[in-house]
């Protein structure tokens, strides 16, 4: 009893000190906590950047540097050389067509995220963005280290990291150019970017034949989709997104790539904007072109808006000047002449239901309300002989720059042989077909597309061959597959990065039947035979390989080296992320 009595003072002395450590480690992790949020606010506050700088259009003795704000600014410049000295200002100007509305996923602010399932805004609303532009001059093939620097209205500055540019690599350098497409924000992009650099290292350029974003006036598409992995956030390394894979979910940052390599692309049917409206959703307004023929009497005023346009893609880039402005153009890559066309049109569902407003029909409650007609499957840029691409084609490929080139590459969006199912029906202009009552009321509207008439097949394709072409690459169908005509023309659709809808090799497409023209359910409607991967086909369930790589969890990219001359395309797993790519296929750039 004395002894617990002597003993304990100490015992309380003891708690006392617990206690006091424990107030201690709780202030101390209070205030680390306080520190956090108030670094997190401090960064939420510094000005931002909406995209790393990227390049374009190089010549043989400049390169345009192009970057993105949210802020005007005062002053916005390029940075380059040997110790970052020289100094180039950009010019400044503000997107015309970035919206958002209620199907973006956009975080506005650190407290409001908007998605389809919480929308903040109900219609479309415009978003101030602004881009600046560079050249930077006096420069050759030697990469240079280059940075870039905004400056705000307050004053506050942002800086980039550093990244190395040069002007147009001469004939005979070594490149390696990544061909790839129909990113739209799809799964596995991110995936796939990073992959690429991963797998070869930088890469010189990017060839990327269409289908870019998905709706391209909704901004938060092309900068900061909350899901992280929007068109320049994947192509920067800049990405966030997560994937299912073995042993939980794997997140991707996608390739910084382009802030070093000039892109290049292609328009695709994702690039163009329908009919314009300050009310309709953006995906409605997507849907929604009419042909310029059909707008001309009802809006000959402003036909763009009240047709199609692609402004937004075509203020969003610098590309090589040509007859046909940013839509269609050629330049030289090192030994390889790139001419890049417009062929793209409206997608329409292949359905044949009273309620579809697809390519084979009308709804029937719009038979009778013309200006309710979608036009069928409609082209946008006209491509036959008569045309103004057509003509300017022929005199590209009559060119010294063209005759001269090594290597000679033609890029464009639709596919002209292919195992997927976007190449039906023909590259053709719709032919109404339009059943009547004896009253002049419409009872039926179909759309037929006759094979005979493609117009990439019957009218470009006899061109390209006379011109020695020795590589057509394209997308549309997100599969990827192969195929080499008699005359030893190459023809590749590398378009397997995201998602895929299908090959039909042996299974059947969705194609009408009792209609005037044929239409082809399987194989390539175009009469090639496609041709099996080189190295390591992929194979079936029977263990027999395939010709084509049709995947929504596998992959694929594809490395043109000009060195060599050959097209190198590799597969990936996302199921198995810590496993290398796959080389599966190889062939020379030779007629």
């Amino acid at each position: 009893m004395f002894e617990f009595i002597r003993r304990s003072p100490q015992r309380h002395s003891r708690l006392a000190i617990g206690s006091e450590r424990y107030f201690v480690l709780a202030i101390g992790f209070l205030l680390i906590l306080i520190l956090v949020w108030l670094l997190y606010l401090w960064q939420a506050a510094r000005p931002q950047l909406l995209t790393d700088p990227f390049l374009q259009a190089p010549t043989p003795s400049s390169v345009q540097v192009v970057w993105f704000t949210e802020f005007a600014g005062q002053q916005h410049r390029v940075e380059y050389g040997q110790g970052l000295k020289q100094q180039v200002t950009a010019s400044t100007r503000q997107l015309s067509h970035m919206r958002e509305d209620q199907k973006s996923y956009w975080q506005p602010s650190r407290w409001q995220n908007q998605t389809p399932d919480h929308p903040i805004y109900q219609q479309p609303v415009e978003r101030v963005i602004w881009r600046h532009e560079a050249r930077v001059e006096g420069i050759g093939a030697e990469r240079l280290p280059y940075r870039i620097v905004s400056q705000r209205e307050d004053g506050r500055r942002v800086t980039s990291r550093t990244f190395s540019l040069s002007a147009q690599p001469p004939a005979g350098t070594p490149l390696k150019l990544l061909l790839t497409s129909d990113h739209q924000l799809k799964p596995m992009v991110a995936a796939n970017l990073q992959t690429v650099v991963e797998t070869v290292g930088p890469v010189d350029a990017v060839l990327l034949a269409g289908d870019l974003v998905d709706v391209p006036d909704r901004a938060s598409e092309w900068f900061d989709d909350s899901r992280g992995n929007a068109f320049f956030a994947n192509l920067q390394g800049l990405a966030a997104y997560r994937l299912d894979a073995q042993g939980g979910k794997t997140q991707y940052h996608g390739g910084a790539i382009i802030q070093s390599a000039p892109l290049f692309p292609a328009i695709g049917n994702h690039e163009v904007m329908g009919r314009f409206s300050t009310t309709t959703g953006l995906n409605e307004q997507f849907n929604d072109p009419v042909p310029r023929s059909a707008a001309l009497k009802t809006q000959p005023s402003n036909l763009r808006e009240a047709s199609f346009n692609t402004d937004a893609y075509e203020e969003i880039f610098t590309l090589p000047a040509s007859s046909g402005g940013k839509r269609y153009y050629a330049v030289t890559i090192g030994d390889l002449r790139l001419v890049v066309l417009f062929a793209a049109n409206i997608w329409r569902t292949p359905g044949l239901a009273a309620t579809d407003r697809g390519r084979y029909r009308e709804r029937q409650a719009d038979l009778n309300q013309p200006e309710r007609w979608g036009y069928g499957q409609h082209i946008f840029e006209p491509i036959t002989p008569e045309s103004n691409q057509y003509r300017w084609l022929e005199a590209e490929l009559a060119s010294p720059a063209f005759q001269q080139a090594k290597y000679k590459v033609v890029m464009f969006h639709y596919p002209p042989h292919s195992l997927g199912d976007n190449i039906v029906p023909a590259y053709t202009d719709p032919i109404q077909q339009i059943e009547r009552q004896p009253d002049g009321q419409i009872t039926a509207l179909r759309y037929e597309y006759p094979l005979a008439s493609d117009y990439l097949v019957r009218d470009i394709l006899p061109l390209l061959d006379a011109a020695g072409v020795q590589l057509v690459f394209y997308g549309h169908s997100h599969i990827w597959n192969r195929f080499v005509s008699p005359s030893g023309m190459n023809f590749l659709e590398s378009s397997n990065v995201g998602n895929t809808y299908g090959a039909f090799l042996t299974q059947q497409r969705a194609v009408p039947t009792g209609y005037k023209e044929r239409y082809i359910s399987s194989g390539d409607p175009n009469g090639l035979q496609p041709m099996m991967p080189t190295l390591s086909p992929l194979l079936d369930s029977a263990q027999q390989p395939q010709p084509y790589i049709a995947s929504n969890q596998i992959t694929v990219f594809s490395i043109l080296e000009t060195a060599t001359g050959t097209v190198s395309s590799y597969r990936s797993d996302t199921r198995q992320p810590n496993q290398p790519a796959l080389k599966f296929d190889q062939f020379e750039l030779s007629r």
